[in-house]
């Protein structure tokens, strides 16, 4: 996510239906992890009592659809909404479906809380706090950003104020740090992430939740990095030459890396060939937004999913931008707000969108993968 507002909105949730949101599963106990490098672990609390509730429906749909190209016909029909499911959030971010726990859970950064949404059930807070755990206030962005779901159905997040990756282990209490460092120094603020069906992790570590951002006293690390993390906890860089990188996803065969940067002077999406070994080779422009910037439209290249036929569905300038696997614009999910990320959920053909103070669902004519089991 890019940097949003440095004051919070006082905080207004308007679920589908009123209620309790789902229960997380908690049937499995830690997974094991190499010896080599033993993970730290925090207990963390859950408190579902400071959900602010309004017993209100879902207040209508957002923004409309702009089609450039005809094909975007066989994504998105043409009576397709963008349903808001919850309003008044501070800044929405890092949204991931359980298929196991058969809901949806999100960030809201500023506040440092995941949030969870279920069908019939509403939405509650999930996870406080959610990325800073420290004693001192601090300002900024300090929670978690990206989240996704590891093969056990385990979250995993990405947390700016503590500077790591981290897993919620399923007793739902313990988080354990997948990773802090690298090569001694503390990351910037790790920010998004992606599982592989193998079980190795891809996440950026831009700036944005250091409170100084680039200029930050407090930043070890010279660069930026883009980083894949092995199951047996083997760290690498693959490339330190993107100056924000951001939303990071997978093409269906696994063979294309894609990262978004948000830089307001190069808005582009990256395309890397990803080799068997993880390396990376063939850096190429998958997208570049630097038009759409220049109509002043809200938002950067941020968060991003791909679909089973490859397309790319991005945050970007306007919403959500719909890209095919050539990187041709199709058209845009209009939200009128900066919209972070998204998520396939449901049966896979259902979006969930971040767009600012929302969050938002929409029915596709496609299907994504869901991660986790």
């Amino acid at each position: 996510m890019t940097s949003k507002r440095p004051l919070a909105r006082s905080l207004l949730l308007v679920p589908l239906l009123f209620g309790f949101a789902c229960k997380s599963g908690n049937n499995a106990g830690p997974a094991q992890t190499s010896s080599k490098t033993p993970p730290t672990t925090r207990t963390v609390s859950a408190n579902n009592t400071n959900a602010l509730m309004v017993p209100e429906n879902a207040s209508g749909t957002l923004g409309t659809i702009e089609r450039l190209d005809p094909a975007l016909d066989a994504l998105l029909a043409r009576d397709a909404k963008l349903e808001i499911l919850v309003k008044g959030l501070d800044w929405a971010e890092g949204p991931v479906w359980s298929r196991r726990d058969r809901c949806l859970y999100w960030s809201d950064v500023p506040q440092n809380v995941v949030y969870r949404w279920s069908e019939g059930k509403g939405v509650s807070v999930y996870l406080r706090p959610s990325g800073y755990t420290g004693a001192t206030p601090r300002a900024g962005e300090p929670g978690s950003n990206g989240l996704t779901i590891d093969r056990d159905g385990r979250l995993t997040l990405c947390e700016h104020g503590d500077r790591r990756v981290a897993r919620l282990e399923n007793n739902g209490k313990t988080q354990t740090a997948l990773a802090d460092r690298f090569e001694g120094k503390r990351f910037n603020s790790p920010n998004d992430l992606c599982y592989d069906s193998k079980g190795n992790l891809y996440f950026t570590d831009p700036a944005y939740g250091l409170e100084g951002k680039l200029d930050d006293p407090k930043k070890e690390l010279p660069f930026q990095g883009v980083y894949r993390l092995t199951p047996d906890r083997k760290l690498s860089a693959l490339t330190k030459e993107i100056k924000f990188p951001n939303g990071v996803a997978l093409s269906p065969d696994e063979k294309v890396l894609y990262v978004a940067e948000s830089n307001p002077d190069h808005p582009v999406v990256w395309a890397f060939d990803l080799a068997a070994d993880g390396t990376l080779a063939n850096p190429r422009t998958f997208f570049d937004a630097t038009a759409l910037v220049a109509k002043k439209l809200k938002g950067l290249p941020d968060g991003m999913k791909v679909d089973q036929r490859g397309n790319v569905w991005l945050g970007g300038p306007g919403g959500i931008l719909v890209l095919s696997k050539e990187g041709k614009h199709l058209g845009t999910i209009l939200t009128g707000e900066a919209t972070a990320n998204c998520a396939w959920g449901d049966d896979g053909s259902t979006l969930y969108v971040t767009a600012d103070m929302y969050l938002c669902r929409i029915k596709t004519s496609t299907r994504g993968t869901i991660p986790g089991q």
